[in-house]
Protein backbone atom coordinates (compact mmCIF):
# COMPACT_ATOMS: atom_id res chain seq x y z
CA UNK A 1 0.00 0.00 0.00
CA UNK A 2 1.56 3.49 -0.96
CA UNK A 3 1.96 5.89 1.84
CA UNK A 4 -0.50 8.46 2.36
CA UNK A 5 1.25 12.44 2.67
CA UNK A 6 0.58 13.88 5.99
CA UNK A 7 -2.75 16.16 6.15
CA UNK A 8 -2.46 19.26 4.93
CA UNK A 9 0.29 17.82 2.22
CA UNK A 10 1.03 16.63 -0.92
CA UNK A 11 3.14 14.65 -3.16
CA UNK A 12 5.75 16.75 -5.05
CA UNK A 13 4.13 19.82 -3.78
CA UNK A 14 5.82 21.97 -0.75
CA UNK A 15 3.08 24.61 -0.73
CA UNK A 16 5.53 26.79 1.80
CA UNK A 17 8.02 26.58 -0.62
CA UNK A 18 6.05 27.66 -3.60
CA UNK A 19 4.91 30.77 -1.70
CA UNK A 20 8.46 32.13 -0.81
CA UNK A 21 8.92 31.28 -4.60
CA UNK A 22 6.05 33.12 -5.90
CA UNK A 23 6.66 36.25 -3.26
CA UNK A 24 9.95 36.24 -4.63
CA UNK A 25 9.48 35.80 -7.98
CA UNK A 26 6.01 37.48 -8.69
CA UNK A 27 5.24 40.02 -5.89
CA UNK A 28 1.22 40.35 -5.24
CA UNK A 29 0.53 37.64 -7.17
CA UNK A 30 -0.73 35.63 -3.84
CA UNK A 31 -2.69 37.09 -1.48
CA UNK A 32 -3.24 34.46 1.05
CA UNK A 33 -2.17 31.29 2.52
CA UNK A 34 -1.79 28.49 -0.72
CA UNK A 35 -3.67 25.35 -0.63
CA UNK A 36 -3.42 22.39 -3.14
CA UNK A 37 -4.83 19.56 -5.01
CA UNK A 38 -3.38 16.75 -7.32
CA UNK A 39 -5.79 16.72 -10.45
CA UNK A 40 -6.62 13.39 -11.83
CA UNK A 41 -6.51 12.30 -15.36
CA UNK A 42 -2.86 13.16 -16.76
CA UNK A 43 -0.33 9.84 -17.20
CA UNK A 44 3.01 12.24 -17.42
CA UNK A 45 3.35 15.36 -16.05
CA UNK A 46 1.43 16.02 -12.95
CA UNK A 47 -0.50 19.14 -12.74
CA UNK A 48 -1.69 20.71 -9.14
CA UNK A 49 -4.74 23.30 -8.67
CA UNK A 50 -4.04 25.54 -5.96
CA UNK A 51 -5.48 28.54 -5.11
CA UNK A 52 -5.41 31.26 -2.61
CA UNK A 53 -8.86 31.74 -1.59
CA UNK A 54 -9.21 34.25 -4.06
CA UNK A 55 -7.75 33.31 -7.08
CA UNK A 56 -6.73 29.87 -8.70
CA UNK A 57 -3.66 28.69 -10.89
CA UNK A 58 -2.52 25.49 -12.15
CA UNK A 59 1.20 24.23 -11.35
CA UNK A 60 2.61 21.47 -13.82
CA UNK A 61 5.88 19.65 -12.74
CA UNK A 62 7.37 16.12 -13.77
CA UNK A 63 6.39 13.09 -11.98
CA UNK A 64 7.82 12.17 -8.71
CA UNK A 65 11.25 10.88 -8.70
CA UNK A 66 11.64 11.51 -12.45
CA UNK A 67 15.82 11.69 -13.08
CA UNK A 68 15.89 12.53 -17.03
CA UNK A 69 14.19 16.27 -17.27
CA UNK A 70 14.72 16.11 -20.94
CA UNK A 71 11.76 13.50 -21.29
CA UNK A 72 9.91 16.34 -19.08
CA UNK A 73 11.30 19.46 -20.36
CA UNK A 74 9.47 22.36 -18.10
CA UNK A 75 10.51 24.67 -20.32
CA UNK A 76 9.28 23.72 -23.72
CA UNK A 77 5.55 23.46 -22.20
CA UNK A 78 5.98 26.79 -20.86
CA UNK A 79 7.79 28.26 -23.75
CA UNK A 80 5.16 27.35 -26.44
CA UNK A 81 2.28 28.89 -24.00
CA UNK A 82 4.10 31.62 -23.55
CA UNK A 83 4.53 32.24 -27.43
CA UNK A 84 1.11 31.63 -28.17
CA UNK A 85 -0.76 34.41 -26.33
CA UNK A 86 -2.53 37.06 -28.12
CA UNK A 87 -2.92 34.33 -31.23
CA UNK A 88 -6.13 32.86 -32.04
CA UNK A 89 -5.30 29.96 -30.59
CA UNK A 90 -6.58 29.65 -26.97
CA UNK A 91 -3.97 29.15 -24.18
CA UNK A 92 -3.92 29.42 -20.44
CA UNK A 93 -1.36 32.55 -19.66
CA UNK A 94 2.03 31.59 -18.06
CA UNK A 95 3.00 32.84 -14.80
CA UNK A 96 6.52 32.12 -13.78
CA UNK A 97 9.37 29.29 -15.13
CA UNK A 98 11.13 27.70 -12.25
CA UNK A 99 13.97 25.66 -13.07
CA UNK A 100 15.32 25.59 -10.12
CA UNK A 101 15.38 22.10 -8.47
CA UNK A 102 15.98 23.48 -4.57
CA UNK A 103 12.02 24.38 -4.53
CA UNK A 104 10.14 21.84 -5.23
CA UNK A 105 12.61 18.97 -6.03
CA UNK A 106 12.38 19.77 -10.11
CA UNK A 107 11.28 22.51 -12.71
CA UNK A 108 7.66 23.52 -12.66
CA UNK A 109 5.70 26.45 -14.11
CA UNK A 110 2.36 27.78 -12.81
CA UNK A 111 -0.60 29.17 -15.26
CA UNK A 112 -3.62 30.35 -15.66
CA UNK A 113 -6.92 27.97 -14.20
CA UNK A 114 -9.01 28.03 -17.07
CA UNK A 115 -12.23 26.56 -15.89
CA UNK A 116 -14.14 24.24 -18.31
CA UNK A 117 -14.91 20.26 -19.13
CA UNK A 118 -11.77 18.09 -20.93
CA UNK A 119 -13.88 15.77 -22.40
CA UNK A 120 -12.11 12.61 -21.39
CA UNK A 121 -14.59 9.12 -21.79
CA UNK A 122 -17.98 8.68 -23.55
CA UNK A 123 -19.79 9.16 -20.20
CA UNK A 124 -19.16 12.94 -20.63
CA UNK A 125 -19.78 13.56 -24.48
CA UNK A 126 -22.81 11.12 -24.84
CA UNK A 127 -24.36 14.11 -22.93
CA UNK A 128 -23.71 16.80 -25.56
CA UNK A 129 -26.61 16.85 -27.86
CA UNK A 130 -25.93 16.20 -31.59
CA UNK A 131 -25.53 19.98 -32.90
CA UNK A 132 -23.11 19.99 -30.08
CA UNK A 133 -21.33 17.50 -31.16
CA UNK A 134 -20.84 18.63 -34.30
CA UNK A 135 -20.22 22.17 -33.93
CA UNK A 136 -17.72 20.92 -31.47
CA UNK A 137 -15.74 19.06 -33.87
CA UNK A 138 -15.41 21.93 -36.28
CA UNK A 139 -13.88 24.12 -33.84
CA UNK A 140 -11.43 21.49 -32.75
CA UNK A 141 -10.31 21.74 -36.52
CA UNK A 142 -10.22 25.21 -37.03
CA UNK A 143 -8.18 25.86 -33.97
CA UNK A 144 -5.80 23.38 -35.40
CA UNK A 145 -5.58 25.20 -38.90
CA UNK A 146 -4.69 28.31 -36.70
CA UNK A 147 -2.02 27.08 -35.21
CA UNK A 148 -0.64 25.72 -38.34
CA UNK A 149 -1.04 29.33 -40.12
CA UNK A 150 0.85 30.88 -37.37
CA UNK A 151 4.24 31.48 -38.87
CA UNK A 152 6.92 30.12 -36.32
CA UNK A 153 9.17 32.95 -36.50
CA UNK A 154 6.67 35.59 -35.89
CA UNK A 155 5.80 34.40 -32.58
CA UNK A 156 9.34 33.70 -31.42
CA UNK A 157 9.53 30.18 -32.22
CA UNK A 158 11.68 29.87 -35.35
CA UNK A 159 14.43 27.98 -33.91
CA UNK A 160 12.00 25.87 -31.88
CA UNK A 161 12.66 22.78 -33.93
CA UNK A 162 14.72 21.29 -36.85
CA UNK A 163 11.25 21.29 -40.17
CA UNK A 164 14.64 19.48 -42.33
CA UNK A 165 14.13 15.62 -42.28
CA UNK A 166 11.49 16.05 -39.39
CA UNK A 167 9.60 12.70 -40.97
CA UNK A 168 12.55 10.53 -41.23
CA UNK A 169 13.58 11.49 -37.26
CA UNK A 170 10.18 10.68 -36.27
CA UNK A 171 10.10 7.76 -38.14
CA UNK A 172 13.25 6.10 -36.50
CA UNK A 173 12.34 7.50 -33.46
CA UNK A 174 9.33 5.47 -33.09
CA UNK A 175 11.21 2.64 -34.83
CA UNK A 176 13.89 2.49 -31.77
CA UNK A 177 10.60 3.22 -29.04
CA UNK A 178 8.70 -0.06 -30.81
CA UNK A 179 12.50 -1.51 -30.47
CA UNK A 180 12.79 -1.12 -27.00
CA UNK A 181 9.53 -2.51 -26.19
CA UNK A 182 10.18 -5.89 -27.76
CA UNK A 183 8.42 -8.63 -26.40
CA UNK A 184 6.63 -10.73 -28.75
CA UNK A 185 5.88 -10.94 -32.51
CA UNK A 186 3.46 -8.18 -33.90
CA UNK A 187 2.20 -9.52 -37.40
CA UNK A 188 2.89 -6.94 -39.84
CA UNK A 189 4.31 -4.35 -37.38
CA UNK A 190 7.99 -4.15 -39.27
CA UNK A 191 6.15 -4.06 -42.81
CA UNK A 192 4.49 -1.31 -41.97
CA UNK A 193 7.53 0.50 -40.60
CA UNK A 194 9.08 -0.35 -44.18
CA UNK A 195 6.20 0.78 -46.36
CA UNK A 196 6.24 4.25 -44.46
CA UNK A 197 10.09 4.37 -45.14
CA UNK A 198 9.75 3.92 -48.57
CA UNK A 199 7.33 6.18 -49.34
CA UNK A 200 7.90 9.70 -46.99
CA UNK A 201 6.16 12.33 -48.35
CA UNK A 202 8.19 15.86 -49.05
CA UNK A 203 7.08 18.13 -46.28
CA UNK A 204 5.19 21.54 -48.22
CA UNK A 205 5.88 24.26 -45.25
CA UNK A 206 6.95 23.84 -41.98
CA UNK A 207 4.81 24.94 -38.94
CA UNK A 208 4.16 24.76 -35.13
CA UNK A 209 3.24 21.08 -34.61
CA UNK A 210 1.38 20.07 -31.01
CA UNK A 211 2.22 16.99 -31.39
CA UNK A 212 -0.80 15.09 -29.60
CA UNK A 213 -3.64 17.35 -30.36
CA UNK A 214 -6.93 15.74 -29.49
CA UNK A 215 -10.30 16.43 -27.86
CA UNK A 216 -9.04 15.26 -24.51
CA UNK A 217 -6.13 17.81 -24.60
CA UNK A 218 -9.03 20.86 -24.43
CA UNK A 219 -10.41 22.95 -22.56
CA UNK A 220 -14.42 23.30 -23.20
CA UNK A 221 -15.85 26.26 -21.63
CA UNK A 222 -19.97 26.33 -20.62
CA UNK A 223 -20.52 28.02 -23.56
CA UNK A 224 -19.41 25.36 -25.61
CA UNK A 225 -16.12 26.97 -27.02
CA UNK A 226 -12.75 25.65 -27.04
CA UNK A 227 -11.36 27.94 -24.26
CA UNK A 228 -7.72 26.31 -24.14
CA UNK A 229 -5.46 24.03 -25.70
CA UNK A 230 -3.28 22.25 -23.35
CA UNK A 231 -0.49 19.73 -23.06
CA UNK A 232 2.03 20.83 -25.55
CA UNK A 233 5.14 18.75 -23.82
CA UNK A 234 5.73 17.46 -27.32
CA UNK A 235 5.44 20.66 -29.59
CA UNK A 236 8.17 21.33 -32.27
CA UNK A 237 8.41 22.68 -35.24
CA UNK A 238 8.15 20.26 -38.16
CA UNK A 239 5.00 18.87 -40.61
CA UNK A 240 1.34 19.74 -39.27
CA UNK A 241 -0.01 17.33 -40.62
CA UNK A 242 1.43 14.94 -38.44
CA UNK A 243 -1.19 16.64 -36.22
CA UNK A 244 -3.87 15.62 -38.23
CA UNK A 245 -2.99 12.20 -38.67
CA UNK A 246 -2.22 11.29 -35.23
CA UNK A 247 -5.97 12.61 -35.05
CA UNK A 248 -7.88 10.77 -37.53
CA UNK A 249 -6.67 7.65 -35.76
CA UNK A 250 -7.61 8.48 -32.05
CA UNK A 251 -10.95 9.84 -33.83
CA UNK A 252 -11.90 6.94 -35.68
CA UNK A 253 -8.84 3.93 -35.78
CA UNK A 254 -10.69 2.30 -32.80
CA UNK A 255 -14.03 1.91 -34.02
CA UNK A 256 -15.64 -1.67 -33.47
CA UNK A 257 -13.14 -2.57 -30.92
CA UNK A 258 -14.74 -3.79 -28.11
CA UNK A 259 -13.97 -3.42 -24.19
CA UNK A 260 -11.57 -0.90 -25.52
CA UNK A 261 -9.74 0.94 -22.81
CA UNK A 262 -9.05 3.86 -23.80
CA UNK A 263 -11.85 5.02 -25.52
CA UNK A 264 -12.64 8.64 -25.41
CA UNK A 265 -16.18 8.75 -26.61
CA UNK A 266 -15.24 10.69 -30.07
CA UNK A 267 -15.99 9.69 -33.58
CA UNK A 268 -18.72 8.56 -35.51
CA UNK A 269 -19.44 5.27 -33.09
CA UNK A 270 -20.54 8.21 -30.58
CA UNK A 271 -22.39 10.71 -33.07
CA UNK A 272 -19.35 13.07 -34.13
CA UNK A 273 -18.52 13.72 -37.79
CA UNK A 274 -15.86 10.98 -39.86
CA UNK A 275 -12.72 11.60 -39.53
CA UNK A 276 -12.75 12.34 -43.16
CA UNK A 277 -15.22 15.08 -42.50
CA UNK A 278 -12.74 16.77 -40.15
CA UNK A 279 -10.02 16.35 -42.68
CA UNK A 280 -12.28 18.20 -45.09
CA UNK A 281 -12.93 21.08 -42.54
CA UNK A 282 -9.42 21.16 -42.15
CA UNK A 283 -8.96 21.35 -45.99
CA UNK A 284 -11.95 24.31 -46.11
CA UNK A 285 -10.74 26.27 -43.34
CA UNK A 286 -6.92 26.09 -44.29
CA UNK A 287 -6.14 25.48 -48.24
CA UNK A 288 -3.85 22.51 -47.28
CA UNK A 289 -3.46 19.88 -50.07
CA UNK A 290 -3.68 16.53 -48.50
CA UNK A 291 -3.46 14.15 -51.43
CA UNK A 292 -0.74 12.34 -49.42
CA UNK A 293 -2.69 12.46 -46.17
CA UNK A 294 -2.65 8.03 -46.45
CA UNK A 295 0.53 8.25 -44.98
CA UNK A 296 0.24 10.72 -42.16
CA UNK A 297 -2.84 8.61 -41.07
CA UNK A 298 -0.76 5.51 -41.43
CA UNK A 299 2.28 6.80 -39.58
CA UNK A 300 -0.52 7.80 -36.73
CA UNK A 301 -1.62 4.17 -36.62
CA UNK A 302 2.05 2.99 -36.25
CA UNK A 303 2.93 5.34 -33.45
CA UNK A 304 -0.19 4.64 -31.75
CA UNK A 305 0.57 0.88 -31.90
CA UNK A 306 4.01 1.66 -30.13
CA UNK A 307 3.02 3.42 -27.82
CA UNK A 308 0.10 0.95 -27.03
CA UNK A 309 3.03 -1.72 -27.33
CA UNK A 310 5.06 0.22 -24.36
CA UNK A 311 2.25 0.19 -22.26
CA UNK A 312 1.55 -3.56 -22.71
CA UNK A 313 4.98 -4.51 -22.65
CA UNK A 314 5.34 -2.57 -18.78
CA UNK A 315 2.26 -4.28 -18.17
CA UNK A 316 3.97 -7.70 -18.39
CA UNK A 317 7.00 -6.71 -16.69
CA UNK A 318 4.85 -5.32 -13.35
CA UNK A 319 6.00 -2.09 -14.54
CA UNK A 320 2.99 -0.38 -14.27
CA UNK A 321 -0.67 -0.06 -12.67
CA UNK A 322 -4.35 0.27 -12.93
CA UNK A 323 -7.10 -0.45 -14.50
CA UNK A 324 -7.27 -1.79 -18.36
CA UNK A 325 -3.66 -2.45 -19.40
CA UNK A 326 -4.03 -5.99 -18.94
CA UNK A 327 -6.55 -5.09 -22.42
CA UNK A 328 -4.06 -2.81 -24.08
CA UNK A 329 -1.89 -4.90 -25.78
CA UNK A 330 -4.83 -6.97 -28.08
CA UNK A 331 -5.14 -2.93 -29.64
CA UNK A 332 -2.03 -3.10 -31.20
CA UNK A 333 -2.27 -5.83 -34.17
CA UNK A 334 -5.71 -4.37 -35.49
CA UNK A 335 -4.48 -0.84 -35.91
CA UNK A 336 -1.14 -2.28 -37.60
CA UNK A 337 -3.85 -4.07 -39.93
CA UNK A 338 -6.05 -0.67 -40.63
CA UNK A 339 -2.54 1.07 -40.95
CA UNK A 340 -1.52 -1.42 -43.46
CA UNK A 341 -4.66 -0.61 -45.03
CA UNK A 342 -4.31 2.87 -45.16
CA UNK A 343 -0.80 3.01 -47.21
CA UNK A 344 -1.03 2.30 -50.09
CA UNK A 345 1.53 -0.37 -51.94
CA UNK A 346 4.57 0.79 -52.61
Amino acid sequence: MTAQPPPGELPGLDLDRLRAHLDAERPGLVSGPLTGELVQGGRSNLTYLIGDGNDRWVLRRPPLGHVLATAHDMSREFRVMSALAGTRVAVPKTHLLCQDDSVLGAPFYVMEYVPGTVYRAPQQTERLHPQQRVDLSWQLMDVLADLHAIAPDSVGLGEFGRPEGFLERQLRRWSKQLAASHSREIDGIDQLAARLAKSIPGTPRAGIVHGDYRLDNVIVGDDQRISAVLDWEMATVGDPLTDLGLLAVYWEGFSGVEHNPIAKGVGPDYGFPTARQLLGRYAERSGTDLSDMDWYVAFGFFKISVILEGIHYRFIHDQTVGEGFDRVGALVAPLVAQGLATLKEV
